[in-house]
């Protein structure tokens, strides 16, 4: 077994192939695939001062928020006291993938499905807000939907109990690298046989308790014009602005999609492989490159076949040069068009790369690469970074990059139906 083969993700003989048949989405930059689709074609900047709390008083005070979102018209009563912000928008992106597959149909067993998500820290906002009614007016005080909604995995709770949805669950907590982890596992699931896995991610912690984890990462940029403060790429670049939302995908087993009539879907979740960095200062080569040739090497795709790679894109000069690095080191330079639509949603923690996943997938389906708004990449990138407009192409393969805190990294080979 080759280095390579350690970090790929191997099919087991018999199971089947996972396809993605449905797309939900609740970005910064569009509610549902078609506006978030035409936002992101023309390079809209979902980026502008935080609305949901006062945040004049930090050094951040940018962010992507998800706009016109009133959960009242989308969910019932009932479920509006028991959630987080971000939990009732993967809620609805949920309800939108699974209405986009036609599941769940009345002939499919409960346990047919399952729900794998990704999340960073759970319900930021609602813990803060049941933290402060314990400080200032006691126990009695607070809500016992606080046993749940602060965590991480609430989301994949929340989405099966709504659903009905009892297959094989779970979550996979890894910074901005879960959303592809998350997807990773699902397609796992659907290769031992399950007839379909909900996942992806959406996340969001754009509230003072949320604002201060995030800032004592000391990633965060402090610029305060919102068309210069996330610059990827760039001899500007001076960190990532927070954002919240993302996606929500189904992965179904492709025979049982073909015999719902929905073909092979969007397309195929093709490879995935994860690498964690080595120790700083070993003098040891990070892990981004393994993780994208583990990736390919799992889909059996040589470099030459990747027609587009949608990047990471920290906004950090270091990690930047990194992965700038790592995709010379693959393709060679400037030798595969990239993309960032990212730079104009900010980084979504979990929910960001299910986004990168459907925004690459719709690529595939419109044969259009969407541009990186705002930056302009340093020569020294060697970089063919899409910008100022979509660049028609075939899209049949796709790339998705993404890291996370800590040293994860991970890689996820799309290829088109």
């Amino acid at each position: 077994m080759t280095a390579l083969a350690e970090f790929a993700e191997k099919s087991a003989p018999g199971t089947g192939i996972a396809v993605v048949t449905g797309i939900g989405i609740t970005a910064p930059t569009g509610l549902g695939v078609a506006d978030y689709w035409a936002s992101t074609l023309a390079g809209v900047n979902g980026i502008g001062p935080v609305r949901r709390f006062d945040a004049s008083g930090y050094p951040a005070t940018l962010a992507g928020e998800v706009p016109g979102f009133e959960a009242g018209e989308h969910l019932p009563n009932r479920l509006l006291p028991q959630t987080d912000h971000m939990t009732r928008l993967a809620l609805v992106a949920a309800d939108w993938a699974l209405a986009d597959a036609g599941l769940p149909g009345s002939d499919e067993p409960d346990f047919d499905t399952g729900v794998v998500t990704a999340g960073s820290a759970g319900g930021f906002e609602f813990g803060q807000r049941e933290l402060e009614n314990l400080w200032s007016r006691g126990g009695a005080h607070v809500s016992a939907y606080q046993s749940f909604a602060w965590f991480y995995a609430v989301n994949t709770g929340q989405i099966s109990i709504r659903n009905g949805l009892r297959g094989p669950s779970g979550v996979l907590v890894s910074d901005q690298a879960g959303g592809l982890d998350a997807l990773g596992h699902a397609r796992r699931h659907v290769r031992r046989g399950t007839r379909a896995i909900v996942s992806g991610g959406v996340d969001g912690a754009v509230c003072p308790w949320g604002w201060a984890a995030q800032l004592s990462a000391g990633r965060l940029s402090t610029v305060a014009d919102p068309d210069r403060a996330y610059l990827p790429f760039s001899d500007e670049a001076t960190g990532h602005v927070v954002g919240e939302g993302g996606a929500i995908l189904v992965l179904e087993d492709a025979t049982a999609a073909a015999e719902r009539g929905r073909g092979r879907g969007y397309g195929e979740v093709a490879g995935y492989a994860a690498t964690f960095d080595p120790r700083a200062g070993s003098g040891r080569e990070p892990g981004l490159r393994r993780a994208v040739e583990g990736a390919l090497a799992d889909a059996g795709a040589e470099p030459g076949e990747v027609d587009v790679v949608f990047a990471d894109a920290a906004g950090l000069p270091e990690a930047d040069r990194v992965e700038s690095d790592a995709l010379a080191a693959v393709f060679g330079p400037r030798g595969v068009p990239v993309t960032a639509p990212k730079a104009g949603t900010g980084r979504l923690n979990a929910g960001a790369a299910p986004l990168d996943a459907a925004t690459a997938l719709l690529s595939m389906r419109h044969g259009l690469i969407p541009p990186t708004p705002n930056t302009v990449p340093a020569e020294h990138h060697r970089l063919d970074l899409v910008l100022g407009a979509p660049r028609r192409a075939e899209v049949r393969t796709a790339l998705v990059i993404a890291r996370g805190q800590g040293g994860f990294n991970s890689a996820l080979v799309l290829r088109a139906p």
